[in-house]
């Protein structure tokens, strides 16, 4: 079976993790803030927060910024369902802002639209969370300017995207955001195997995480609230987690993140393959905005002549053909779950339009030609 997304492990991946295996230290170690202080330089951001995942990321990310409960929380109904648990996690409400068909990611205009009709009726969201869809930014400056003028925070959900670029500059820098959370599961652009990373330019932010991915504990001189016993000595400021990486993982991301750069580089020619076979078809794939470089976590094509019936064959053909196309996602408010809390089909329809299209096909660093060629002839011969 060609897999959709596949992780690349070298021998110094494997080095890397056995050297740690071999050390003094597994779980809080040199090699977390070693791999924290790697993705702060790559991305120009001043500070980043490893965790154990990037759902973990977007919990305390969420209440780094105070949501809690009477707060609202937007973000993307196409994305997977983390993007919005976050906020439930913190007592919060979830809503949604629609999709732009074209790319998959948040509407701008939906934004907009939705902000106005909210602050006349005095339900402004306290933070949304725009989804950087298969590794392309939204359109983050626009997005900034509305946070601006209705005052709210943004969360960058980056799951998809480290190695991306907007406007020029790295996805993460959070120019544009308060924080930027990152993805390294195993499918994604680097991995740690499992583990997650927020990333934030303000100081206070950051100590806010470091906390609360440790059960809310600290041994800070200027943090504590009393002069300390000894140096065993540290206090529970608030209720936080066990959301921490080890070492293990940190020292396998510090070195698949040297790799980064030529993996995205990879990804793109693999993606511009895609889109020049699919160029004089009926088989049209996600629009990319000329201010973003993407990190081509997916490749995702929309079969818009194809009916619901027909979308489901073919993908159900490919799978049968040894191709493990697959559908990124569900939208979310249609998720049972969801739907308890009050969200209907229609609500959202440009995202319930893009479910009956989307299809992703493989694509990762690894794939030889010959395979993309049959994805490639495949995909063609059932549209």
């Amino acid at each position: 079976m060609i897999p959709y997304g596949k992780q690349s492990i070298s021998q110094d991946d494997i080095d890397a993790v056995v050297d740690v295996l071999k050390s003094d230290w597994l779980t809080q170690g040199p090699k977390v803030p070693e791999f924290e202080s790697a993705i702060s330089n790559y991305c120009g951001a001043q500070h980043a927060c490893a965790t154990n995942s990037a759902t973990s990321a977007l919990h305390i990310a969420c209440l780094a910024l105070g949501v809690a409960k009477n707060d609202s929380v937007w973000t993307s109904p196409i994305s997977f369902v983390a993007s919005a648990n976050c906020a439930l996690y913190c007592g919060a409400t979830i809503d949604f802002v629609d999709i732009d068909l074209e790319t998959g990611n948040m509407s701008v205009n939906a934004l907009e639209s939705k902000l106005k009709a909210a602050k006349e009726n005095n339900c402004l969201p306290k933070v949304v969370i725009p989804v950087h869809l298969a590794g392309q930014s939204c359109n983050m400056q626009a997005i900034h300017l509305l946070a601006d003028k209705y005052d709210f925070k943004i969360i960058e959900d980056a799951s998809h995207a480290i190695g991306a670029k907007y406007l020029g500059k790295p996805v993460g820098c959070c120019e544009f955001s308060d924080i930027t959370v990152f993805s390294f599961h195993p499918v994604k652009i680097i991995t740690s195997a499992e583990g997650g990373m927020a990333v934030t330019n303000c100081a206070k932010l950051y100590k806010k995480m470091q906390r609360l991915r440790s059960h809310g504990i600290t041994n800070h001189p200027d943090e504590i609230t009393e002069p300390s016993h000894g140096p065993w000595y540290y206090q529970q400021l608030e209720l936080g987690f066990n959301y921490r990486m080890s070492d293990i993982q940190a020292a396998l991301g510090l070195s698949q993140l040297k790799q980064l750069n030529n993996f995205v580089k990879v990804r793109n020619e693999i993606a511009k393959t895609y889109d020049h076979a699919f160029a004089d078809s009926d088989i049209l794939h996600l629009t990319q905005s000329d201010d973003c470089y993407s990190s081509y976590h997916l490749y995702v094509v929309r079969l818009t002549q194809c009916d619901i019936a027909k979308h489901k064959s073919v993908i159900t053909s490919m799978r049968e053909q040894g191709i493990m196309a697959h559908l990124h996602y569900v939208p979310i408010h249609l998720q049972p779950y969801y739907q308890t809390l009050g969200f209907s089909k229609g609500d959202f329809p440009n995202a319930e339009t893009y479910y009956k299209q989307a299809v992703t096909i493989p694509l990762y660093p690894a794939m030889i030609a010959d395979k993309q060629q049959f994805v490639i002839n495949t995909l063609i011969g059932l549209v």
